[in-house]
């Protein structure tokens, strides 16, 4: 029989919507399944479960009364250790807030309570989000699921973790250069980065950004539709938030993948891919490409998009941390001060000349689309590395120029700001989930999804491109 915490998000707000499935039985099973997994690959942080469990209790309650339930009534949920959480220890992964316990919660989080989800836990993530290696000195290593001693991605790794281990149906995530997609693609997993404005964000120090996306994480597109339709909305507060219709953006058409024109890149024309993702890439393609109506190899122009993503990366890093740096350098890790440096270090042309660059990089990648309908890329450069690593600083035999030069099959699609779902595609040659990137146009995030649920039905039909599984018994040993 299948544990409740093992069933789609879906099925469970199904089944609880239907009196068959009790909050409190599912969230207990997901506690269960954290204190049986958790020690091993070390997904979650602060922890909230007496209060879920109340939570649980009056929301079974509420079934049972008849009244009307939100759209995720009931399903325990992870928050990334990046949003604040009220009365739940929200760290950043940084010492400077080890015992930092808010008193209101971010708006997404409120949000998604308002829909009737359950808070009951935090999931880990680097210092301030800073890199993809899931690490920091308050909570330590996040491990990947079908290696532990490998990273698992980030900087939303501990959401893709939890995911993939059944800790929870549903978890919160957020995205500057890969940070949803990333910890997708290497724990098998599903997210969306959302055309940026769709999910608003008051914590923005930057507004005009496509930066930082606030995003929805879930095991399968179905999942993640649900959870992303609780969280797109308008919000005055955010400069790129206008008012919209909603289902726009919330519902994913019905895709023909027949009629459609598809091109695929290995590497976007300029990005360093490690040899056996280029294999894998392509046999995937062979693989999916004869449910096309055509499939062409084509780069969009993105050439000058590594400097560009470096000068304005690290203008966003001079905003959101100089009075940590000016007051607490010593306490930042390594990828946060080398950042904040490198920003007080390009002069004022050069940061004149990336905002110019980010818009004609913007309009290359539109006019792109004027030929095609949709762009499938890998996720990942490299397969995961050693938890000790901090970021992987070498493909095939050579050099990086810096610590986020490995990000750049995702960080080439946020500089556009293009919307992209993420979503598993079987295994990669050593032995890890292997994820693939869906683009499309700017504020056609009802297609790109729709696209990436009609890809994921094929995939699940052949076991070279089902969703992997990590081994949970193993894990629980």
């Amino acid at each position: 029989m299948t544990e409740p915490c093992a069933l789609t998000a879906t099925e469970a707000r199904r089944l609880i919507g239907d009196k068959k499935l009790s909050p409190v039985e599912l969230l207990d099973s997901c506690i269960a399944r954290i204190e049986a997994v958790n020690p091993t690959v070390n997904a979650i942080c602060g922890t909230g479960f007496d209060r879920a469990r109340d939570e649980a209790k009056e929301a079974e309650a509420a079934v049972q009364r008849g009244d009307r339930l939100g759209v995720l009534h009931g399903l325990p949920l992870g928050v990334k250790d990046l949003l604040d959480t009220e009365g739940l220890l929200t760290t950043f992964g940084s010492p400077l807030f080890k015992d930092n316990v808010p008193d209101k919660d971010h708006s997404l989080v409120a949000e998604l309570r308002k829909a009737g989800a359950i808070v009951f836990c935090k999931t880990n993530t680097p210092e301030f989000g800073a890199g993809a290696n899931t690490t920091n000195p308050v909570w330590g290593a996040t491990g990947n699921p079908f290696d532990p001693k490998r990273i698992c991605g980030g900087s939303s790794g501990g959401s893709g973790v939890a995911l993939a281990t059944n800790m929870m149906p549903i978890a919160t995530g957020s995205d500057s250069g890969g940070s949803l997609r990333i910890p997708a693609a290497f724990n098998g997993v599903v997210a969306h980065r959302s055309t940026p404005g769709i999910v608003p964000n008051e914590k923005h120090n930057f507004g005009y950004t496509t930066f930082s996306v606030l995003g929805a994480m879930a095991r399968n597109v179905d999942d993640m539709l649900l959870m992303h339709s609780a969280i797109v909305r308008h919000d005055p507060v955010d400069p790129l938030s206008a008012p919209k219709n909603i289902t726009d953006y919330t519902t994913a058409k019905e895709v023909d993948l027949s009629t459609l024109k598809v091109a695929v890149s290995e590497d976007l024309g300029f990005a360093p891919v490690d040899n056996r993702i280029r294999e894998t890439f392509r046999d995937r393609v062979k693989i999916f490409s004869p449910a096309f109506r055509e499939c062409i190899e084509r780069d969009p122009d993105l050439g000058t998009v590594d400097r560009t993503n470096w000068i304005l990366r690290s203008q966003t890093f001079l905003a959101n941390h100089r009075d940590n740096y000016q007051n607490n350098r010593e306490a930042l890790g390594p990828n946060v001060r080398s950042n904040y440096e490198a920003g007080l270090e390009i002069p004022a042309d050069e940061i004149a000349w990336a905002h110019q660059e980010q818009t004609n990089l913007y309009r290359n990648m539109q006019s792109f689309f004027d030929d095609v309908d949709i762009l499938i890329v890998p996720t990942v450069p490299v397969p995961p590395f050693p938890v000790e690593q901090l970021y992987c600083d070498e493909i095939n035999g050579q050099k990086l120029d810096n610590y986020v030069i490995w990000l750049s099959l995702t960080y080439g699609l946020t500089i556009p700001g293009n919307p992209v779902t993420a979503i598993p595609c079987g295994l990669e040659p050593t032995g890890t989930p292997f994820g693939l990137q869906i683009c499309g146009k700017h504020h056609d995030d009802g297609f790109v999804m729709g696209v990436a649920r009609a890809l994921e039905r094929i995939f699940e039909t052949d076991p070279r491109t089902a969703r992997p599984i990590p081994d949970i018994a193993g894990l629980s040993k």
